[in-house]
Parts: structure tokens; C-alpha cells; sequence
């Protein structure tokens, strides 16, 4: 039985345009029979919420970023009539939630959808899929209005430039069909918040992007351009549309050199305008650097890609690099351009844990990581008058990494024993770190001895 895991191959050019290498060459829309998937049976979260919530409200969490699982409640996407079971579900993690006054804070599509979906339609590519995201999102803004005020339509919009099979069910490489999920995901997204501040006035929907700053390889005039250019094309377009309510002048120039046409019909560009998210969440794990001509430069990994490396930073086990200060960059490029409040949804550590023979996991390196970037955030808001209203680290507890399909790659403060080959108790174990972040978060910050 072989591991199924995933490996992110560099985009080369990627400081200019991207070539379009979003779905892999051997993919495919089936359960081989032969395979072992870390993530089929996960940390076991739906039989073990209670437990870990438990352990969330113990290190003091204020809130909870999480997601519901679209194919929970619609599975094929096309149904009339929901499912009980899937709801009722969420219904049961948000109580648990609630009980002990954390916030949740739920991602509406993480990385998943119907399979049906991208099957029958290519995913967000078909305008039909953004109509049954809106049904979806309707079903649970009603079912949930009491128990969740904070929403994000989509986890990480602008990762479909490199993974559009995940980010929205394209299981092709063709710039059309990518552009076009894309666009329709804008739109649901502007719909949902039109639905919420019509219907649902108490609840915040928020643009959620991955960054990875773009700093120039040198004072070079042109690795300069190149960095606004890879800044503008991988991250900002995004959220520019979600928060502002329209499509910016280089991207429409960049659709008209490539041939791509929007299916864009009446009245969809007001509903843009009218559909703009409240506040910027984000997620940050790396910096980049950018050259005009990157051909025969050290590359490195980072969060799905790979990027030229900085001789400045440090390196996580996994190749990705460390860079604090990156994040106040980041916090004020944001706050600078939108001028909304801003949520760190994800950043954090992927590193290998041991379990000793005490059932103990001592993670100083995890420690001194969250040190750092803390320290950042708080240099922004004191130093630098940014409006942050929230941090949630990734993640809070371990879970199979996205960007490898392992488990053995873990990043929360409590420990899940399980292994990459299978090998499980699902036992939760505290890690040094619980114990750290736990004083973190009753000090606000403060205490980060």
C-alpha cells in the first residue's frame, strides 16, 4: 500500500505570468483501491470534537476558526432538500463552541466541494456551481444565524493560480476555465455578502487571500517591476476585487494579451460593487523574492510553491522560510490598500513532534516561532496604527498537511497519534506549547516567557 501524498512543483516565470499547472498530470476523480489517504480518516475530528474543544476552551481560545464541509450538507450540490445528519453535526460542534464562549469563525468552502460538482461541470469554471455555493450558503446563513457571525466564503481565493482543482474543482489546465472559476467565485462571494448584510445584518463576511509578499531579488528597476507584477497577480487581484468591487486595469490588460473572456453577464459587475466582504483575513506563512530572470537561482519550498531563496532567513524543516517581519510588511501593505480590519486565519509551523515514552512533546522551536511572529503583530498595531482584530495560528491542533498530504508534518499545540502509514490510537496529547500559548492568550499577548 503506497502513501498518497503531494508534492508542489515550482512555477517557472512565475514572477511575470503564471503558466497554468493547477491540476497534476496523473490526477484523477477516483479512490484508487490500493492507495493509502492520510486525510480520509484525518485526526477523527466528528468523533472527537467534544474532546478537542474541550482542549481549545482549556488553553483559553476566543474563537475558533474552522469549516464546514459543503458535501455535508449537499453531496452531490444538486439536491433540493439538505441533509439533516450534516447539519445537525454543526450544529452540535458550534453548541459545543458556544458552551465554553468561543467564537466560531467558519469557512464556508476549505479546499473542498461536491466531487459531483467538478465532475459533471468543471467545478467553479460552470456558472451553474456558483448558483448551488449561493443555495448552500443560504442554507446554512439561516440554519446557523444564531450561533456564527463571522464568515469566509473561500479559503485562500487566490490559491487557484496554482491549485485550481482544489481551490475550485477544475480538473484542467486552461487558463478560460481557471479565470472563469475564479470570476464566479467573486461573484458568489459578493452575493453571499449582499444575502448577509440584506438578511443577516449582525453577521461579518470576510475576503480570505494567501500572502506571500513579493520582496526584489536587487535594486534592479526591473526585479522591482517584476515584484509588483508577481504581488498584483498572486495575491492583491483577489482581494481587490472582494473589497473593493472590481476588476483592477492590469488584469483586465493581462485577459485581453491572453484571449481570456469572462463569461460576465447584466448586472454582474454591480453586484461586485454592492457585494464588498467587511474585513481582510489572510493567511502567512513565508515571504518571496523576485527576479526578472530567475533561471539557475536557489529555490526553496513554501506554501504550494516553490520560491527563490533568501540568504537573510531562516529555514523550517520542509524548506520553508522564516521571516517575522514579513508579517508586520504584510499587516500594513493590507491594511494600507483596503483599510479594513484585518484576521490572521492561518500561520504557523509544519515540524516533526516526538512523542517520548511519558507521552510528552517538547517543541521550544515552536515556541520560539510563535515569539516572533507575535511579536510582530504587535508591532504593527502599537508601532504602526494597524487595525487587527484576530489571530488564529494554524493549527491549533495537528492535522494532515495540505501542501504534503502527511500527518508526520504537524503544526498544533496538541499532539494526535496517529502516523503517515495508518498507524493510529487518536490519542490527544499537549505538547510544551499548549502550556506556553495557553499564558499567551490570558495575557493578551503580553506574556511571552
Amino acid at each position: 500500500m503506497r502513501l498518497v501524498t503531494y508534492v508542489n512543483e515550482g512555477i517557472e516565470g512565475a514572477s511575470i505570468a503564471f503558466k497554468m499547472n493547477t491540476y497534476p498530470e496523473k490526477g484523477t476523480s477516483t479512490i484508487i483501491s490500493d492507495e493509502y489517504y492520510p486525510n480520509h480518516q484525518a485526526i477523527d475530528f466528528y468523533h472527537h470534537y467534544k474532546e478537542d474543544i474541550a482542549l481549545f476552551a482549556e488553553m483559553g481560545f476566543k474563537c475558533y476558526r474552522m469549516s464546514i464541509g459543503w458535501s455535508r450538507i449537499y453531496p452531490t450540490g444538486e439536491e433540493e432538500i439538505p441533509n439533516e445528519l450534516g447539519l445537525k453535526f454543526y450544529d452540535n460542534v458550534f453548541d459545543e463552541c458556544l458552551k465554553y464562549n468561543i467564537e466560531p469563525i467558519v469557512t464556508m468552502s476549505h479546499y473542498e466541494m461536491p466531487l459531483a460538482l467538478s465532475i459533471k461541470y468543471q467545478g467553479f469554471s460552470n456558472r451553474i456551481v456558483m448558483d448551488c455555493f449561493i443555495k448552500y450558503a443560504e442554507t446554512i446563513f439561516e440554519r446557523y444565524k444564531n450561533k456564527v457571525k463571522y464568515w469566509l466564503p473561500f479559503n485562500e481565493i487566490n490559491s487557484v493560480v496554482h491549485s485550481g482543482y482544489v481551490n475550485a474543482g477544475v480538473f484542467a489546465n486552461n487558463k478560460t476555465l481557471i479565470e472563469s472559476a475564479t470570476y464566479h467565485q467573486m461573484l458568489a462571494s459578493a452575493s453571499v455578502v449582499k444575502i448577509a448584510h440584506e438578511k443577516y445584518p449582525n453577521f461579518k463576511i470576510g475576503a480570505m487571500i494567501g500572502t506571500s509578499p513579493a520582496y526584489p531579488n536587487s535594486s534592479k528597476p526591473e526585479d522591482n517591476m517584476a515584484a509588483l507584477k508577481r504581488g498584483q497577480t498572486r495575491d492583491l487581484y483577489y482581494a481587490y476585487v472582494q473589497l473593493r468591487g472590481y476588476i483592477p486595469e492590469y488584469k483586465l490588460v493581462e485577459f485581453k494579451k491572453e484571449n481570456v473572456i469572462l463569461p460576465i453577464l447584466d448586472g454582474d459587475l454591480e453586484l461586485l460593487k454592492e457585494g464588498c466582504c467587511d474585513f481582510v483575513a489572510f493567511s502567512y506563512y513565508q515571504t518571496s523574492v523576485v527576479a526578472a530572470a530567475e533561471k539557475g537561482m536557489e529555490k526553496t519550498s513554501g506554501n504550494m510553491g516553490t520560491f527563490i531563496f533568501n540568504p537573510y532567513l531562516k529555514k523550517s524543516e520542509w524548506g520553508w522560510q522564516v521571516d517575522p517581519l514579513g508579517l508586520r510588511y504584510t499587516l500594513n501593505l493590507l491594511y494600507d490598500r483596503y483599510h479594513k480590519p484585518l484576521f490572521i486565519a492561518k500561520n504557523g509551523l509544519g515540524a516533526k513532534d516526538e512523542l517520548t515514552e511519558d507521552n510528552k512533546i517538547h517543541d521550544p522551536y515552536r515556541i520560539e516561532y510563535y515569539k516572533e511572529y507575535i511579536e510582530a503583530i504587535k508591532d504593527a498595531i502599537v508601532l504602526d496604527g494597524v487595525d487587527v482584530f484576530g489571530y488564529t495560528p494554524w493549527g491549533c491542533i495537528d492535522l494532515i498537511s495540505c501542501s504534503t498530504g502527511q500527518i508526520s508534518k504537524r503544526y498544533g499545540f496538541i499532539y494526535v497519534d496517529v502516523n503517515d502509514a495508518g498507524e493510529v490510537t487518536l490519542n490527544r496529547y499537549k505538547k510544551d506549547s499548549f502550556e506556553w500559548y495557553k499564558k499567551v492568550i490570558a495575557s493578551n499577548g503580553e506574556d511571552l516567557g
